[in-house]
């Protein structure tokens, strides 16, 4: 059996499929994380990365021989790692992997040794309007909280400030507070309230954001500074006991090696479809279980990228929770032929049973919505002074 064709679509509302197909009529599919920005219906900066990958080392090669397949990829460059390499390699895992479970009749997980939890838990994303009064803000965080929580999760995670002064005022840190205690005393203490820094802080307003907020016991503080302040993370967990989380914008494991290294974080957070895939994600996962650190998957893309997620969580000892943006009422599902596989359960989805990576995806209606102007610009955060700050 040997690849013999591939298909890279782009849909709504930002994402990529990528369709292998083999000599003997199987097809794998994945989903590589578009990077960058891209405007004026420019492609997205993976896509010629797939294009490369796939045409030197995948074609007529064999799909049983993933890691030989990944190492080629991964080695090839003498410039290598980072978001739009590794996200390539990333979609092409996936369907690699997709590819030999079908072949296999087996689910992924079953092929990595099995899994070891019946059930994975998920989160669910609460907004917080901080351009509204506190009060305001506070009270609408805790109502889609208690919302999240009725609908049967167990854990939520917000962004508790909007943009940062590098040293700010006491009444960000207020705000911050406010909205936090909100959303604790409306959930009580049997559900996990995890923070999202998003990198916005200062390592001193990160220390600063940490001591006030410690009170409601986070789950976890993702990013807490960015990780190109990595040594500062270390310097923070010695004054916190909240448990620190980094990782969506690392991309192999010798990015996360220095960070297991250092003891600084409790949760890593490696994104699949960002990573390296399933291969190098497991990896990931492997190591950070050597230092007694828990995994929380990032995943905030489509329906591909979160059951291969579930595929790394069903075999992964430290599998801690999963983010997710696609289960639930109006979420974008409908490229899926059979939603039952994203239905949780009291805040849990059961370890999916399918082969491959357990998900049937309806290929009519990806490729109907195939091509459209998916081009968007970020904008720069500003602060009121016009300088640049983090968004």
């Amino acid at each position: 059996m040997r690849i013999t064709d591939y298909e890279l679509f782009e849909v709504p509302p930002r994402w990529q499929f990528l369709r292998l197909e083999t000599s003997d009529g199987l097809v794998g599919w994945g989903e590589p994380y578009t990077k960058w920005h891209f405007v004026n219906g420019s492609a997205p900066a993976t896509r010629s990365a797939v294009d490369q990958m796939i045409q030197h080392y995948v074609l007529d090669a064999d799909p049983a021989r993933i890691e030989d397949i990944w190492q080629s990829m991964y080695r090839s460059s003498f410039y290598r790692g980072g978001p739009v390499h590794m996200s390539a390699i990333a979609g092409i895992d996936e369907a690699l992997w997709d590819i030999k479970g079908k072949r296999c009749g087996e689910p992924v997980h079953e092929l990595l040794g099995g899994r070891v939890r019946d059930r994975i838990r998920v989160y669910e994303h609460v907004s917080v309007p901080h351009d509204e009064p506190v009060a305001d803000a506070a009270a609408a965080a805790a109502r889609e909280a208690r919302s999240a929580v009725d609908e049967g999760y167990t854990a939520v995670k917000l962004v508790p400030t909007g943009g940062l002064e590098r040293i700010d005022v006491p009444a960000t840190i207020d705000r911050a507070e406010t909205v936090v205690g909100a959303v604790r005393e409306e959930v009580g203490p049997e559900v996990g309230v995890a923070l999202d820094f998003h990198g916005r802080a200062s390592k001193s307003m990160a220390g600063r954001l940490l001591d006030a907020l410690e009170q409601f016991d986070p789950l976890f503080v993702e990013e807490p500074v960015l990780p190109e302040q990595g040594p500062e993370l270390a310097r923070l967990a010695e004054q916190t006991t909240v448990p620190l989380a980094t990782g969506e914008r690392l991309y192999s494991r010798w990015d996360f090696r220095p960070v297991l290294e250092s003891g600084a974080v409790d949760v890593v957070q490696p994104d699949v479809s960002s990573a390296g895939g399933i291969t190098e994600t497991r990896k990931i996962a492997a190591a950070a279980e050597t230092y007694d650190v828990a995994l929380a998957p990032h995943c905030p893309i489509g329906p591909l990228a979160l059951a291969a997620s579930f595929q790394v969580d069903a075999c992964a000892p430290n599998a801690l929770v999963q983010e997710q943006v696609v289960i639930g009422e109006d979420r974008p599902l409908s490229y899926v032929e059979d939603p039952s596989p994203f239905e949780p359960t009291d805040g849990f989805l059961d370890v999916p049973e399918g082969p491959g990576l357990g998900v049937s995806i309806d290929e009519e209606r990806v490729r109907d919505l195939d091509g459209e102007d998916l081009s968007f610009e970020r904008p720069v955060g500003r602060r009121p002074d016009g300088s640049v700050g983090e968004r």
